[in-house]
């Protein structure tokens, strides 16, 4: 049953909040006002599931709204965030060709790509100044904890490879794993030039967003390096009317 995946989901990540957070006292202490939060979280979804028995796809839907919310729970910020990122991602994805089901597959990648940071100290995951060189390493653990998560769902193995891959550079600078050009899963690709413009344009505490226009020109400049070239040249030709509204509850 959907639902089962969920509690399987919870259950690994609380596993790998003790083996991963050197942290782990603070994690503790967070937690103690999180779970309840969460195991009511999860109590709403598992009635919205038994109501789709008949429908898989619906039924992981909300299993990715669960996870989603959780890390809301956690960090209240993300959620526009995510979904302004999914509809970026979607609209790239539409305008390179691709199958339905496979904008699907990046779609729930994209909408996910964060769900590591469940295993992220507070203290790390909302400060506003720059991170010692610790946090940055703890920090960057994310995308390895979420493709771990995720990875154990049999319907979300291909959107884990893009959750483990979304800091990853076109030209091999990025982290993980460091990997280079086609590498990198192609959802992944299209999903950091989404992220990308999403942090250009949205206002942050330690600076102002830019105009949409400005972050084109950014985005151009980094062709071949951050950003494979081909997505690149997709959100280059994309009228501006086929955009999303970033303001919009998307």
């Amino acid at each position: 049953m959907y639902w089962l995946l969920i509690l399987v989901a919870v259950a690994t990540a609380i596993s790998l909040l003790v083996r991963l957070s050197d942290r782990y006292r603070d994690l503790k202490r967070e937690n103690e006002a999180y779970r309840p939060n969460l195991e009511s979280l999860v109590t709403t979804r598992t009635h919205k599931w038994d109501s789709t028995p008949g429908d898989p796809e619906k039924s992981l839907d909300i299993t990715l709204q669960a996870f989603g919310d959780a890390l809301d729970l956690k960090n209240a910020e993300t959620e526009r965030h995510n979904r302004r990122v999914t509809a970026y991602t979607i609209a790239i994805a539409r305008r390179m060709d691709l199958p339905k089901d496979r904008i699907l597959i990046i779609a729930r990648g994209a909408f996910l790509h964060d769900i590591g940071n469940m295993a992220i100290p507070g203290n790390i995951l909302g400060k506003v100044g720059r991170l010692t060189e610790e946090e940055m390493r703890i920090m960057r653990q994310h995308a390895y904890t979420g493709y771990k998560i995720l990875a154990n769902i049999p319907s979300l193995v291909e959107a884990s490879e893009i959750v483990y891959s979304h800091h990853e550079c076109f030209d091999g600078s990025g982290y993980p794993r460091g990997l280079k050009g086609e590498e990198i899963p192609l959802g992944a690709r299209i999903f950091a030039l989404a992220d990308t413009l999403d942090a250009m344009t949205s206002d942050h505490p330690h600076r102002a967003a830019i105009s949409f226009d400005d972050a084109r020109k950014q985005i151009e400049k980094c062709s071949g390096h951050q950003f494979d070239p081909a997505v690149v040249k997709a959100f280059l030709e994309m009228p501006g009317s086929s955009w999303p509204d970033p303001d919009s509850n998307v």
